[in-house]
């Protein structure tokens, strides 16, 4: 696996990281696990301050300008970069926005959106196994750096994330007449941990000239397993949003409670959220195979006919899966690389 990225030209986009002694560093390039790039940490003007706020505070020519001078030129290892931004704890997720990975998940229609609940970590991070059944999905995501308005155009900066689910927790609680309606989303994706971002925060001067020619991909292991072009999905960035203000009065099950998307009563959208823009083809989960809807069946007659066929289908196929361990275990490790975007690795661990 490279850990080398190909980084975008100052003219399309900023591209920024963190180091683990608070630096903000305006990247440059990124080459057999190096960063290089120009110091901006004595732009700041608060301990804490982080890419976002030296957009906000200092506009995108000013940074561009520091940049192209090379004055504070600086060079660390990428083990050293932590999250490139602070974010939000909730989130605005998309299911089956990618044709192929509808079909395998044997999800129809179009698609759909729900609330994940979840701090964000970091690109090294460890990814708790649990004991359910732990699944990967890589994600663009769009981050508002201030609060996006209503009548106000798409403008933010983009990351990478990991969208990490525990499918027997989703299945559980998912409505098998209506999958679309989310519920079970929620519970099986805002899992502590479920969520690393990666290394870079990347600021482009035009959004959707920068997003036709990203190529998302994930690796298991140094196996790929996803790969496709971001244009791919059905809903677009702007569409997702457009999705999602009409849905901010929509419940979700939460636990044992309710919640609905990090919207406000306007439609503004709160800086610092993710917006995640749905995962392509290749992920664990393939759907319920035949073989465990018959044993599900056969569960269900033995049982008195009790609960309706679908639970007993949801724990056969829950049985078989965890016996063959056919999804993440301890120890393996789950590596998103994408040109332009950044880079994060995160081992499963018990």
């Amino acid at each position: 696996m490279s850990n080398s990225i190909k980084i975008a030209e100052i003219a399309d986009a900023l591209t920024f990281a963190r180091t683990d002694d608070g630096r903000i560093v305006a990247v440059t390039a990124y080459v057999d696990g190096q960063i290089s790039g120009v110091d901006l940490s004595h732009l700041k003007t608060r301990p804490e301050d982080d890419p976002i706020d030296l957009m906000v505070s200092l506009g995108r020519a000013a940074l561009a300008s520091a940049v192209m001078s090379g004055a504070e030129s600086f060079q660390c290892l990428a083990e050293q970069l932590v999250q490139p931004i602070d974010l939000a704890s909730a989130h605005i997720a998309v299911g089956t926005n990618y044709k192929e990975h509808a079909q395998e998940s044997a999800v129809t229609g179009s698609p759909f959106l729900f609330p994940k609940l979840v701090s964000p970590t970091g690109p090294w991070a460890d990814i708790p196994a649990g004991k359910g059944l732990l699944d990967f999905e890589v994600e663009l995501c769009l981050v508002p750096m201030t609060r996006l308005a209503p009548d106000g155009p798409v403008i933010g900066g983009l990351i990478l994330g990991n969208d990490v689910t525990d499918r027997a927790v989703l299945m559980r609680g998912v409505d098998p007449r209506d999958p679309q309606s989310g519920r079970g989303f929620t519970d099986g994706k805002s899992a502590p941990g479920y969520l690393p971002v990666g290394d870079l925060f990347v600021a482009p001067e035009d959004l959707s000239a920068f997003l036709s020619g990203l190529t998302l991909q994930l690796s298991v292991n140094g196996v790929e397993r996803q790969r496709a072009p971001v244009t791919e999905w059905i809903w677009d960035l702007e569409e997702i949003i457009r999705q999602a203000r009409l849905k901010r009065n929509t419940v979700w099950a939460w636990r044992e409670g309710e919640v609905r998307l990090a919207i406000a009563d306007d439609g503004a959208i709160p800086a610092r959220t993710l917006i995640m823009a749905g995962t392509p083809a290749g992920t664990m989960f393939q759907g319920v195979p035949g073989k465990d809807r018959l044993q599900g069946l056969v569960r269900w007659i033995l049982s008195g006919f009790r609960g309706g066929p679908v639970p007993h289908v949801i724990d056969a196929y829950i049985v078989r899966s965890t016996s063959e361990k056919t999804f993440l275990q301890p120890g393996d490790e789950v590596t998103i690389t994408v040109d332009r975007l950044g880079r994060l690795a995160n081992r499963v661990v018990n």
